[in-house]
């Protein structure tokens, strides 16, 4: 239980800093997602097979653009230059974006870099995989800066 809890505080962190840095560019960010659900609802969806597991984790509005971010952050032990994203999560993503469209699903990494679940399936496709087949690796090379993306601070702007 030690890693989850783990996990959950590096992945918690990483949210609340995404959440301050779009609202620094102004949009509106409201949490969202399992993280969001009472225990009981959270551990249901642990040991589900759904697409639910896998929501976002942060929807957000600017200027009547709307977007929803899903935080990825990982354990400092293993920072190489791929991000790993298990399979069941970008077959959700996908799953998400075509069920929502057009607002975009965007991935926001631990080192502020951007990719889309479209994205990542595309540079999976041209990438070894993970021997399991579980994880997706893409080359942190891929990913957009968050600026591109989502602006520039407001503060920095003034």
């Amino acid at each position: 239980m030690r890693h989850f809890q783990d996990r959950k505080k590096v992945g918690d962190a990483h949210e609340q800093h995404v959440a301050d840095l779009l609202q620094t560019r102004g949009w509106t960010v409201q949490r969202c997602g399992r993280g969001t659900y009472p225990p009981a609802i959270r551990d249901a969806l642990a040991c589900a097979d759904s697409a639910l597991r896998y929501f976002p984790d942060l929807i957000a509005a600017r200027n009547g653009e709307l977007v929803t971010v899903d935080t990825k952050d990982r354990m400092p032990s293993t920072h190489t230059d791929r991000y790993a994203i298990s399979t069941a999560a970008l077959n959700a993503g996908l799953l998400f974006t075509t069920a929502h469209a057009p607002p975009p699903l965007y991935y926001v990494f631990g080192d502020l870099k951007v990719l889309t679940p479209s994205e990542v399936h595309h540079y999976s496709t041209h990438a070894h995989r993970h021997s399991s087949g579980a994880w997706v690796l893409i080359t942190t090379q891929q990913a957009h800066f968050f600026e591109e993306v989502f602006g520039t601070s407001t503060a920095l702007a003034a």
